[in-house]
């Protein structure tokens, strides 16, 4: 046993037998974790705000008492710079790594913990307030055009988020072997690596593919296969669709996510299946997909237009 953990290369901190510091046990977690880079840096962040709200406590010793004291603070706003009250998602997001760390840690074959305090903390309900945060064909082709006057890169950038409907921590990792044809080469696919790792098949427009091979004939050089199409961060790519929505007059605060929702929607609208939908944008459950079925209901013909059918002929 002891010469093939010698062969093995695991962390240090898995082949000692001493009692663990919660440094190692925070780093053993994150190996572990099947996520990507972005939620990897956010899991990090989140966790080691919560040990600087324990102070001198170790997160073995933790209960549901900390935690919940931890939940009311981020809601109160006691634990921000500027104390202002956090939005029910934002302490979600928060609360989401400690729930991931204890579950993991508390598993009889990996006996970090005890227990798990979280098991008993509740998550305010969150507000689906994201059902509108679309964009008309009409505002599309503005940002579109705003984009273009901006340079060649933003214009794709931006056609590639409302066409694939992807997010944009998807978009900064897409290198150029993720591109693939079909068996009979009559259409090209991207590969995603999406939310906890699981990956997808997005299949790419023609004209979206003429857009990049054109886009990626004006670099200097020739692009090589894991060299990434939009070496951007997240923030970048966010300020991007900010300058154009705010360039061009754009009352919505349209979000790269947004464009997200504008590619749910449109194709729905379309006609496209919920199951299609569901599978481009890489949703777990159907249920997040049909919150623009809702959306696109009320678009098309709601409840007041049949009645108005009835006296059309009246009135």
């Amino acid at each position: 046993m002891q010469t093939l953990l010698a062969q093995i290369h695991l962390p240090e901190q898995l082949k000692s037998t001493e009692k663990y510091t919660d440094e190692q046990i925070v780093n053993m977690f994150l190996t572990t974790c099947s996520r990507s880079p972005y939620t990897m840096r956010n899991y990090r962040n989140a966790i080691a705000k919560f040990r600087r709200f324990i102070g001198d406590k170790s997160l073995q010793d933790v209960t549901w008492r900390e935690i919940e004291v931890y939940k009311i603070g981020l809601l109160e706003g006691l634990l921000s710079r500027a104390n202002k009250p956090q939005a029910p998602a934002t302490v979600a997001i928060h609360i989401a790594p400690l729930r991931s760390l204890y579950k993991w840690g508390s598993d009889p074959n990996i006996g970090m913990f005890k227990h798990n305090p979280t098991t008993c903390i509740r998550i305010p309900k969150i507000p689906v307030n994201s059902k509108n945060h679309y964009l008309t064909k009409a505002e599309v082709l503005r940002l579109f055009e705003q984009l273009k006057q901006q340079g060649l890169r933003d214009y794709v950038i931006g056609v590639t988020l409302v066409l694939l409907g992807i997010r944009v921590s998807e978009l900064v990792s897409i290198q150029w072997n993720h591109f693939h044809t079909d068996p009979e080469g009559a259409s090209m696919w991207l590969t995603i690596r999406g939310k906890g790792d699981k990956e997808r098949e997005v299949k790419v427009p023609h004209m979206l593919w003429t857009l990049l091979q054109a886009y990626d004939a004006t670099k200097p050089g020739p692009s090589g296969p894991e060299d990434k199409l939009f070496p951007l961060s997240v923030r970048i790519v966010e300020k991007i669709i900010k300058k154009a929505r705010e360039q061009c007059g754009m009352e919505k605060k349209a979000t790269p996510h947004w464009l997200r929702h504008t590619n749910a929607t449109l194709a729905l609208l379309r006609g496209a299946s919920l199951q299609q939908v569901q599978e481009s944008l890489g949703h777990t459950h159907i249920n997040t997909t049909q919150r623009y079925l809702h959306t696109v209901q009320q678009i098309k013909k709601a409840a007041p237009d049949y009645v108005e059918d009835c006296f059309k002929d009246s009135l």
